[in-house]
């Protein structure tokens, strides 16, 4: 009798703890990423776990204002579209703050500014910055503002990719004349492929990235944001660069 009264205790036990694991996921707020922009959110190929400068940064984010987040890595039309429908409660994914987005979603303060650099093949001498561009073919990752700034310039052909990293492989197989991309996500590939690509001239655009939310999320807003200030009064964010990446030689 007893073994079968603790047997029974035991299964409600089970079914309460497990429906409490379930309660929980449910209420993590899901991050929306598109992990293919080192060093900011990429996939490490060991533990193929999300990880980057903005993964520790959402990281200490969440601890700092006691939320319980979960990431989802998704391609950057579907991430920006999907924040736009509310599919995500917020993104953080390397993504600039313009106007046109802000209408479509809110924003966080600024953590980081990242404007726009040229990268070319390492023998290249001939473009030495945007203004050796006219007329060139020019690669970028569709919907980012370096496609926006490489469409903006005369004469020249952009090549869109889903990935920044097929852009740069075309690069470096001399597909195309150049790519334009955030200053940092330029440095991360250069680094990755030294003795092929370069960064040229200085940065042209100023940019600020921050991190998106479904529009209307006061509260969650308030709540990063006072997280956010503090972490960058601490120095998170000149910690987070030196450990990320450092300046292309």
């Amino acid at each position: 009798m007893k073994t079968k009264l603790f047997v029974t205790l035991f299964v409600v036990f089970m079914v309460g703890l497990l429906a409490a694991c379930a309660q929980q996921a449910d209420d993590a707020l899901v991050v929306a990423t598109d992990a293919t922009f080192p060093p900011f959110e990429f996939i490490d190929e060991d533990t193929k776990a999300i990880v980057g400068f903005d993964i520790d940064l959402m990281d200490a984010i969440a601890e700092r204002a006691g939320l319980n987040i979960t990431y989802q890595n998704v391609g950057w039309d579907p991430l920006l579209a999907g924040m736009a429908d509310c599919q995500y409660d917020m993104a953080i994914s390397a993504m600039t703050i313009t106007e046109e987005r802000a209408k479509a979603f809110s924003f966080s303060d600024p953590y980081i500014n990242a404007g726009q650099i040229v990268i070319v093949a390492i023998g290249n001498d001939t473009i030495t910055g945007p203004g050796d561009l006219v007329g060139a073919t020019i690669g970028a990752q569709i919907g980012t503002t370096g496609a926006m700034e490489a469409d903006a310039i005369q004469d020249s052909v952009l090549k869109i990719y889903d990935t920044y990293e097929f852009a740069f492989l075309d690069l470096a197989n001399g597909q195309i004349d150049a790519v334009i991309a955030d200053y940092p996500t330029a440095v991360a590939f250069v680094n990755q492929n030294a003795g092929q690509l370069k960064v040229v001239g200085d940065v042209f655009t100023d940019e600020n990235y921050g991190i998106a939310f479904c529009l209307g999320n006061a509260d969650l807003i308030a709540q990063v944001n006072t997280a956010l200030a503090e972490l960058q009064a601490e120095g998170l964010i000149e910690q987070l660069v030196g450990e990320w990446y450092a300046e292309a030689e």
